[in-house]
């Protein structure tokens, strides 16, 4: 089974990178198996603030990767209306404060319609997406100006689930690959004229798979021996 590969079911936790996940897990592999090198890639980035279901595949299973980069998937996630970051989300400090005594549950439930289908949305400044060969978040960190294209992406489903007093409105999301969901708050609040920035995320679904069934990193580390493979989240 270890030669042919496995396509594992990770429980991303927070604070944690993508690459950290791999890289502890490709670790555990080749100890355990006494490997020189192993093959152990993700299919989907998932930001460190952000949480949930991330796919790993190993061995010849790589090669199955790409089937699910292109893949709609579903989040959990929380914004905070009347405020805004430079990074969309809680890696940066707040730096614009709005006005949102005229805002409304109404208005809220509303505005969702205006972010359903196909749309354009330019990634965050603060992120991995690459221009000229270079991620977008290194030009940030040193302050430069960096013209940035939209991506065409596709919003399958955006439900409004909870919208609490201080305007914290938690949401569900189904969409395309190369969708933002920072970018999505950030537009949200914008639309509303009383800015938003992301508090909280979590993937939830990719294709029909979901985090249900899901380890964190640490369980399936115990579990990856010959005896307690059958253990593991696996699709």
């Amino acid at each position: 089974m270890i030669e042919e590969g496995l396509t594992i079911l990770v429980n991303k936790p927070l604070h944690w990178t993508s690459f950290q996940v791999v890289k502890a897990l490709r670790g555990a592999f080749k100890k355990t198996y006494n490997l020189k090198n192993y093959k152990v890639g993700h299919a989907g980035t998932l930001d460190p603030l952000a949480t949930g279901l991330l796919i790993v595949c190993t061995g010849k299973k790589t090669k199955s990767i790409n089937n699910w980069l292109g893949a709609y998937k579903s989040y959990q996630g929380i914004m905070q209306l009347g405020s805004t970051t430079p990074s969309y989300d809680l890696e940066t400090d707040i730096d614009k404060t709005f006005d949102t005594t005229r805002l409304s549950t109404e208005a809220i439930l509303a505005a969702t319609q205006h972010f359903i289908g196909a749309l354009e949305q330019y990634p965050p400044i603060f992120s991995a997406k690459k221009v000229d060969g270079k991620p977008l978040y290194l030009a940030a960190r040193k302050g430069q100006d960096v013209a940035i294209k939209p991506s065409n992406i596709d919003i399958e489903q955006f439900n409004i689930v909870n919208i609490t007093k201080d305007w914290q409105v938690h949401f569900e999301v189904r969409c395309s690959k190369g969708t933002y969901i920072r970018s999505l708050a950030h537009d949200f609040g914008k639309y509303l004229q009383v800015g938003a920035h992301l508090v909280a995320l979590k993937r939830t679904g990719i294709a029909d798979i979901t985090i249900d069934t899901a380890q964190t990193p640490t369980e399936i580390i115990k579990n990856i021996s010959q005896q307690e493979l059958n253990k593991l989240s696996l699709c």
